[in-house]
């Protein structure tokens, strides 16, 4: 990419309205109501069609963020937490909601579990640190992940949680999104593969308008088959 070009692009974040022209959107961008939005934090290149360029291929954690992490290692003090970034992220004893033993660590939270966890600090050397969601430890015990690209988690979402929420009416299961793009499905079997087999979808079909209503028709057609 020329020096100038790089320069004549506007670095936009999800959620921001790029167009009133539906019929250009292309990556990194949803329609809703034949606007285009940001689908991830990018550079917008509108020269042709309506693009946003990721500025990072990996989730980047942000403090706030809350995310599913699987722990990979247990030290004297810490458990080290895998969150799907390109840096190690860390829980301290001291943030588990009550006072523990160190011996104590791998009956609470073994090497392989998942859990979700909210991100409280990032220093500059990106050393991470978590801590419980909401002060209340929650492994994730049952269920199923998936992952998708953390660059797709707001349109899985949906605006104001409308994606999600439309999952949970028509089927059987508690789903919860991890900003670093895993998520979490619990229910009934046959639910849960459904859910996985809608998410999947949305991840491919992102981009493009109409999402929502064809996701509502697929869902009624596979319950259908289903049931």
């Amino acid at each position: 990419m020329k020096k100038q070009e790089m320069m004549d692009k506007t670095i936009v974040v999800p959620g921001d309205l790029l167009s009133n022209e539906a019929a250009r959107a292309a990556e990194g961008t949803y329609v809703e109501d034949e606007k285009v939005y940001a689908l991830i934090y990018g550079l917008l290149d509108s020269r042709d069609r309506i693009r946003v360029i990721p500025l990072s291929g990996k989730y980047l954690p942000v403090v706030g963020d809350i995310v599913i992490g699987l722990v990979t290692d247990i030290s004297f003090s810490n458990w080290k937490i895998d969150i799907s970034s390109p840096y190690e992220a860390l829980m301290h004893i001291s943030e588990y909601p009550r006072r523990i033993d160190s011996s104590e660590m791998s009956k609470i939270m073994g090497v392989g579990d998942l859990a979700i966890f909210k991100v409280i600090d990032v220093d500059k050397s990106m050393k991470v640190e978590l801590a419980p969601k909401e002060g209340q430890l929650r492994v994730l015990r049952s269920g199923r992940i998936i992952e998708v690209s953390y660059t797709k988690v707001p349109r899985v979402i949906g605006r104001a949680g409308s994606m999600i929420s439309l999952l949970k009416s028509k089927l059987d299961v508690n789903i919860f999104v991890g900003k670093n793009g895993r998520i979490w499905i619990n229910g009934k079997a046959e639910d849960e593969e459904l859910a996985i087999k809608v998410i999947k979808r949305i991840e491919r079909e992102a981009h493009t308008s109409g999402l929502t209503d064809r996701i509502t028709t697929f869902l009624e057609e596979e319950k259908h088959g289903v049931y």
